[in-house]
């Protein structure tokens, strides 16, 4: 069999073809922000926004909402690390609207993160926020009017299943944690399961200024052991389920694209 020679047409298609994916690479790229920076709030009329500024540019974040939102907002008197995909979507609140926004509260005190913008009407939401202004009493993550769910059936197979329980940088287990928790105790119980393997990640984030941010040394350990801790004081705490409990002590790697998903427990709920 006879190799095979491009032709000079055949070698500049494959060349055209070759910069079209570079360039949607880079554009694509060019469109991610990960950044640390100090968080804004800007009063409303209806319900307060955050923002934060990067490289001149302000980004809008997340409205202000309480903790069974899947963004939580960010703290004053704390930096926030940025992670999201830059959108062509209409500004809100004078800021870019990041899109798959993940925002990590940092915890060590900074007290020039203290800007508090005033209300302007040009600034005002024009759509129907997501919960109204004041504390919400779990409005969002309960309907207390409703009474009380009968659980929903969980459906069990002979095949081990994985669940992910994700982190802010350098956290633990948080109040938003039992969203992720409670389906691996249903399933866990539905399956009967005498085996559980938890496995924690230690992860970090390349950002856009091309440094790169390192959890904490022992952070895979203490997430993996938490969990563990935290199952083990359910109904999962016979003697006869196994726990096993590992962690990855070096970082991921990471390319700046979903760092975030470094930052995880994984745990794996066998069958009997």
């Amino acid at each position: 069999m006879k190799p095979f020679l491009p032709t000079p047409r055949s070698a500049a298609l494959f060349a055209a073809t070759a910069l079209a994916c570079a360039t949607a690479i880079c554009a694509e790229q060019a469109t991610r922000r990960s950044f640390v920076s100090c968080p804004i709030v800007r009063d409303t009329a209806s319900v307060p926004c955050w923002l934060s500024q990067y490289a001149g540019e302000t980004y809008f974040l997340v409205l202000q909402t309480d903790v069974s939102s899947p963004v939580t907002s960010p703290w004053l008197v704390h930096r926030v690390l940025v992670e999201g995909q830059v959108s062509n979507e209409p500004r809100i609140c004078g800021g870019v609207v990041l899109k798959s926004v993940h925002l990590s509260v940092l915890p060590a005190l900074d007290s020039s993160c203290n800007q508090v913008l005033p209300a302007e009407e040009r600034y005002n939401l024009t759509f129907e926020p997501p919960r109204p202004p004041g504390p919400s009493k779990g409005r969002l993550a309960f309907d207390a009017s409703a009474g009380p769910r009968a659980p929903a059936p969980v459906a069990v197979t002979d095949a081990p299943k994985q669940f992910v329980i994700p982190y802010d940088f350098d956290g633990l287990v948080g109040f938003n944690h039992p969203r992720y928790l409670r389906p691996v105790l249903d399933y866990a119980l539905a399956a009967r399961s005498i085996r559980i393997e938890i496995v924690g990640y230690r992860g970090a984030a390349l950002l856009s200024d091309g440094s790169t941010m390192t959890e904490e040394d022992g952070i895979g350990r203490r997430r993996a052991e938490q969990v563990a801790m935290l199952l083990k004081s359910t109904e999962l705490q016979s003697p006869d389920i196994q726990f096993n409990v590992r962690w990855q002590d070096g970082p991921s790697a990471v390319d700046g694209e979903d760092d975030y998903k470094t930052r995880q427990v994984l745990v794996t709920v066998y069958p009997r």
